[in-house]
Formats: structure tokens, C-alpha cells, sequence
């Protein structure tokens, strides 16, 4: 299974701004920016989502909203993807996808949350040789093994790289 996890695209600060919340934050016109570029690859990468998890923050939706563009798929939004979410946590949810552990090597999924749980999430799937700091609308592809359950990191693209 491939698993694609996404951080949002660049956030308004709280600076100058009167949000509630850190979760009502929205994209600012860089973060729309940077989700439209990193979709437009996952576009020409040609992938097929079987799934789509987003966190609930506006700026994870919005990024996700900017993917759905160009994909036909509805996301599902999981409360516990925020980001103090646990990776354990969302490690197991990905192993509960596959029932008996059953190797579908065409399934692809994405994962659309937040720093510091993205590259936790990474760290955890990876068995800790990976952990990397994702630039906003950053994107990192493990390929992961549902019967061992163990991936390997295969790359990391960011709009930087685009």
C-alpha cells in the first residue's frame, strides 16, 4: 500500500487576526498556492486514491478541498488527526484498513493533517529511520508492507521542489 501523508498548505498567523482557535486558522493565498501545486503533481503522478483522511482544522480542509479538485473521492475527516494527534493512534487505524493484514499493493491513501503529527506519523510508520520536517503543503510517500506492518520511506516533494 502506498501511503501519501500531506501537510496543509501555509496558515494565517494569529497575529492581526481574532480566531477563536488555532483550528479556525485558515490557508493564506501562499498555502492556496502551495495545495494547488502539490496537487496538480499528485495529479501527473496519476495515483488512485482508495482513501482520503483529513484533519478537522479549516487549513487541513482547505488543502484537502484544493486535491478533491481533481480527484473523485470524498474525504473523511477523523477528529484525532490535529496536531497533538498520536501516530500509534493513526498507525493502527491504517493497519485496521487492510482486514487479516492483506497485502492490496494497488491501494494508495492520503493523509491531509499538521506538524508536528505528520512527520511523527512518518517516524512511526518507518520504524523511526525517517522523521522529517515538512515544508507547508509538503508530501512524503512510505510504502508500506499491511502484513509486517512496516513501511519505507520512498520520498519527500514540497512546492519548493516543483
Amino acid at each position: 500500500m502506498q501511503v501519501y501523508i500531506m501537510r496543509h498548505g501555509e496558515a494565517e498567523g494569529f497575529i492581526g487576526h481574532n480566531f477563536h482557535s488555532d483550528s479556525d486558522r485558515p490557508l493564506t493565498t501562499q498555502g492556496q498556492l502551495e495545495a494547488q501545486l502539490m496537487t496538480n503533481w499528485l495529479t501527473k503522478m496519476n495515483i488512485h486514491f482508495n482513501h482520503i483522511f483529513v484533519s478537522p482544522f479549516v487549513r487541513a480542509q482547505q488543502t484537502c478541498a484544493q486535491v478533491l479538485k481533481n480527484i473523485n473521492i470524498n474525504a473523511i475527516t477523523l477528529d484525532f488527526i490535529t496536531p497533538e494527534g498520536s501516530a500509534k493512534q493513526l498507525h493502527d487505524f491504517i493497519d485496521g484498513l487492510s482486514p487479516n493484514n492483506v497485502e492490496v499493493p494497488e491501494q494508495a491513501l492520503l493523509i491531509v493533517s499538521h506538524m508536528p503529527l505528520v512527520s511523527y506519523l512518518v517516524a512511526e510508520l518507518t520504524q523511526g529511520e525517517h522523521a522529517p520536517i515538512f515544508a507547508t503543503a509538503g508530501v512524503a510517500q512510505i510504502d508500506y508492507d499491511t502484513q509486517s506492518m512496516r513501511g519505507e520511506f520512498v520520498r519527500m516533494i514540497s512546492p519548493h521542489d516543483l
